[in-house]
Order: C-alpha cells, then sequence, then structure tokens
C-alpha cells in the first residue's frame, strides 16, 4: 500500500468531512457511527466473498471499499494514519506467531 496515497486521501476526507450530510457521503458516515459500522462489516464480508471466490477484480474493489470506510473510521475517532503505520512498524521484527501467542489468541 502506498503511503502517500492514504495520506493524500484521508487529507481529501478531512476536508470532505466539513461539508453536510447532503453533500458529502464522508460526512455522513461520520455522523452515523451505526451506519459506519454496517458498512464496515458489509465491505469486510464482501471483500471475503470475493477472496473465496477468487475473483481478483472483486478483491481489489472491495479493498479500497474498505479502506475508504476504515480511514473514515480512523478520522471519526481522531486516529492519524501515522499512527497505524507507527504500530505496524513496531510489529515488523515480531512474529506474528508469537504475538498470537502472547496474547492468547490461536
Amino acid at each position: 500500500m502506498n503511503e502517500k496515497i492514504i495520506n493524500e486521501l484521508f487529507s481529501i476526507l478531512n476536508e470532505r468531512k466539513k461539508s453536510s450530510e447532503e453533500k458529502s457521503y464522508t460526512s455522513h458516515l461520520i455522523k452515523n457511527p451505526e451506519l459506519l459500522a454496517k458498512k464496515i462489516g458489509e465491505e469486510s464480508s464482501e471483500l471475503i466473498i470475493d477472496f473465496v471466490k477468487k475473483n481478483k477484480y472483486g478483491v481489489i474493489n472491495e479493498s479500497a471499499d474498505l479502506i475508504y470506510h476504515i480511514l473514515v473510521l480512523w478520522m471519526s475517532i481522531g486516529v492519524k494514519p501515522e499512527e497505524v503505520w507507527n504500530e505496524l512498524s513496531s510489529r515488523k521484527l515480531r512474529s506474528g506467531l508469537e504475538e498470537k501467542k502472547n496474547r492468547g489468541l490461536k
């Protein structure tokens, strides 16, 4: 994923959230957290379905939709992309299996 593209999109969405709900879907989602949560669930499910079907084009489109909704979610609670990048960076030297073991996950 190109960090620059995500940062640019986040900046654009930050401007759109200032618009009225009637003019901006982003603003509408931010003002309706239940709808935003529902959309993330829908996009996740659609991504999984396309993955299982081995539908590469569908996976690309649904991934883009999910990333958009995740960015809106971040924005709605004050998370900046660089905070997520920092968390990812802190994990790069840790084994995923060891991380899950330490958290009691399977």
